[in-house]
């Protein structure tokens, strides 16, 4: 089993290459979707990563720092020639390989499936994609492909939103039920792993990624610190949103790139979070901050960061108390302030890093340590183990 993020394919990098390929399909034009399925060792994307190629030779989205995308390119148009999947393997620790210009310097062995659009098939890769882009329900997207039989290559077929099968996926395989039930697995753990289904000669591995909605960040306040957040959050793909009081001052077009709401109630009467959503509450006035924040308090939420000086946010909690807000353990626990992770920032770009940084730290349960001290790998080899499940008449036996 994996961490949570590590499946979460960027949902901005996704959009994209839905986009790209509508653009793509409106001029008639050819293409094929390109997906990093499976590593062995260290590699700078993971698996999940995925990049467009059209006929004409136009790149979305990507593969690798830029050393596998020319290669991956002229197996993409040859695919697109022939309509029919390909797997194609790259050893980084190979020193052939590294002198063809594939050597990453990451020294691992880099499984890559490349698949045929085909614009008249509703269940093509990116028509999956399309399916759960836009949702806010946690989703498992199966790829399947063969190491053994390396010409027939079923590809992805499935998709599991919310618990619901928007696309079926193989259902005469042998093994689809065993398949069905590491679906609702990954959805259940909310993680992603690899399965080797083996029945009689056939050996087909399935990468069950499991997707969680983007970050939905909602921000309380409008000053000019507000700006660099918002940009740096349309920047990871996250969904943010403004709220405030005052709508005389903003500039016509300036919170264009994200939801807007004028005061917390109508916030409040809209809102559906969820625990990909997190707040920051940053207006600049004590009596505004003590507002959001008793708003935000009983909301469904893993991180509310907070502006200013911790004595500042502990007058708060304990006025909210006295008051008669339910301020449990857990929902203090939430409350990140000072909101932001200790760079040194001073102006607002560097504090919107901070946050943003200190919130991603939190979403994926990590402490935010210098990478360099870290004394293993930064990805566990565990975490793209293939576990093999014999399907023999009707048993299932893992081992």
């Amino acid at each position: 089993m994996v961490d949570l993020l590590f499946s979460q394919e960027s949902m901005k990098e996704i959009k994209a290459i839905i986009q790209a390929y509508t653009s793509a399909a409106g001029q008639g034009l050819r293409a094929a979707l390109v997906t990093v399925v499976h590593v062995e060792g260290s590699s700078y994307r993971r698996p999940g990563a995925r990049m467009l190629v059209t006929e004409e030779g136009r790149l979305t989205g990507a593969i690798s720092g830029g050393c596998l995308e020319g290669d991956a390119l002229r197996k993409a148009l040859y695919v697109i020639e022939k309509k029919s999947p390909m797997l194609v393997t790259y050893d980084t620790m190979d020193e052939d390989e590294a002198a063809l210009g594939f050597g990453l310097g990451c020294n691992g062995i880099i499984q890559v499936l490349i698949e045929p659009l085909d614009p008249h098939d509703p269940g093509n890769a990116v028509a999956l994609l399309e399916s759960f882009a836009s949702s806010r329900e946690d989703t498992v997207l199966v790829t399947l492909f063969s190491m053994q039989h390396r010409g027939s290559q079923p590809g992805t077929c499935l998709v599991s939103k919310g618990g619901d099968l928007i696309f079926p996926g193989p259902a005469n395989a042998s093994y689809y039920h065993q398949l069905m039930a590491d679906v609702e697995k990954s959805r259940l753990a909310r993680q992603s792993f690899f399965r080797e289904y083996q029945s009689g000669g056939e050996h087909i591995t399935a990468f069950l990624q499991y997707i969680s909605p983007p970050v939905s960040l909602v921000i309380f306040g409008s000053g000019d610190d507000v700006d660099p957040l918002v940009q740096l959050a349309v920047m990871l793909g996250w969904q943010p949103t403004v709220v405030s009081g005052k709508t005389g001052n903003l500039p016509g077009g300036r919170f264009a790139a994200c939801g807007f709401f004028n005061g917390n109630q109508a916030w409040l009467a809209a809102q559906t979070a969820d625990e990909k959503t997190v707040f920051v509450v940053m207006t600049h006035s004590y009596r505004s901050d003590k507002d959001c924040l008793k708003t935000v308090l009983g909301v469904p939420g893993r991180y509310i960061g907070v502006l200013g000086p911790k004595v500042k946010l502990q007058r708060m909690l304990a006025e909210l108390e006295a008051e008669g807000v339910a301020v449990s353990a857990s929902s203090v626990n939430n409350v990140y302030g000072p909101a932001g992770l200790d760079i040194g920032a001073e102006t607002p770009e560097e504090i919107a890093l901070s946050i943003a940084s200190e919130i991603q730290a939190v979403l994926a349960g990590k402490e935010g340590h210098f990478l360099r001290n870290w004394p293993d790998v930064i990805h566990p080899r565990s975490e793209t183990m293939i576990e093999a499940v014999r399907v023999d008449a009707g048993r299932v036996n893992t081992g």
